[in-house]
């Protein structure tokens, strides 16, 4: 029997599996893909999430990417521009938008180099019990990997989730948005434009500025990510659920002109991919830890990505779990005793973003307080 069985091999897998590593226990890490694959996201970090990576000791894996350190924020709404710079965490002064291919790669070798065993193309199809408690999971082809801890990092249809009964969240939020993004040839790159003026920002925003804009009750945001591309993201109410399905691109095209800042932002950019779609963004929180078992990442708790907090999450509570759960692995009831305390930690941190996040889900105009609040901010 190994010390951990990790289900799931990007941020909060990796993450995990890192920092119980790093304590010398033996970890295995399980994914059904092979890597570098893409998945479904947003990926932007800010400063919170970079600084995640850097504890992780998988930044300088990352920066060699090449996405390019977006120094500030702009938001453009109630006629007005806002753009300031970020609080530093740990030093760190500046987000990252990477796209998952790379990203995932990156902590994966790193969890790699920092002696977990990875192991690709192996999907997790059971798990073993003993006695009421997780000792395992149960692979293609009936191998079996015996673990004094289960860890799910296996996403929103988290295989773990259903098979410990968790899968029903206890606290959930149906958010009005859903999300369409492409990437664009950035026409901007090389630039070197850190500051834009309150006239020009509708125009001239650089690689090194993320985003957002809002019109009545539509969403746009650009975030400049590695290889000269910027990810361009719309989140529309989801009452425009049916126009997206009969006529993707044109439907995004037109919420992108629709946003006058964001048309103007991709002036002589050309779009390069085709259009993505996440149309069920609900919020939860399931339960997240039991008797050998616990869920970090999207497997226990999912904010809506219009706050872009999801891999900022996976990668600190995943890293959280680790280092609570390395200590104790010989003992099943401190184990479970640290599992609950993981989690209810991430619960008391989360839950006030969790709030907001919902409220600027609900797809809907902005508010007067909204209004104000970036008339002040500008």
């Amino acid at each position: 029997m190994i010390d951990a069985v990790v289900v799931g091999a990007r941020c909060a897998g990796s993450a995990t599996a890192i920092a119980l590593a790093r304590s010398g226990p033996s970890v295995v890490m399980l994914d059904r893909v092979s890597f570098p694959a893409d998945t479904i996201s947003t990926h932007l970090l800010f400063p919170a999430g970079v600084a995640e990576l850097a504890r992780l000791g998988a930044l300088d894996r990352v920066r060699e990417l090449g996405a390019p350190p977006l120094r500030s924020a702009l938001v453009g709404g109630a006629g007005v521009t806002a753009q300031a710079t970020f609080t530093p965490v740990d030093g760190i002064d500046h987000g990252l938008c990477v796209r998952r291919p790379g990203l995932d790669a990156a902590l994966m070798e790193t969890a790699r180099a920092g002696g977990v065993d990875v192991r690709e193309g192996v999907r997790v199809t059971d798990l073993v019990w003993d006695k009421g408690r997780v000792v395992g999971v149960r692979c293609d082809g009936g191998d079996e990997v015996r673990a004094k801890l289960v860890v799910g990092a296996d996403g929103r249809r988290s295989t773990v989730a259903r098979l410990v009964g968790s899968e029903g969240p206890y606290r959930q939020n149906r958010n009005g948005r859903a999300c369409y993004y492409a990437y664009f040839a950035d026409a901007v790159v090389g630039s070197s434009n850190n500051s834009v003026s309150e006239e020009a920002a509708p125009n001239a925003v650089a690689r090194s500025v993320a985003a957002q804009w809002r019109a009545g009750a539509e969403l746009g945001t650009a975030f400049p990510c590695d290889d000269g591309l910027v990810m361009v993201l719309v989140m529309p109410p989801i009452e425009r659920i049916d126009e997206f399905r009969s006529d993707l691109q044109g439907a995004y095209a037109r919420t992108v002109e629709a946003l006058a800042g964001l048309a103007g932002r991709l002036a002589g950019c050309e779009q390069v991919t085709k259009v993505r779609s996440a149309t069920d963004t609900t919020s939860y929180f399931r339960r997240s830890s039991g008797p050998g078992w616990a869920l970090p990442g999207d497997a226990g708790h999912f904010k809506d990505p219009v706050t872009a907090q999801g891999i900022r999450d996976a990668l600190r509570f995943g890293r959280l779990l680790g280092q609570a759960a390395a200590p104790v692995l010989d003992d099943p009831h401190a184990l479970d005793a640290a599992l609950l305390e993981w989690e209810r930690t991430r619960e008391r941190e989360c839950l006030e973003t969790y709030q907001w996040t919902n409220a600027l889900g609900r797809g809907e105009p902005m508010t007067p307080l909204e209004d104000e609040l970036y008339r002040r901010l500008a």
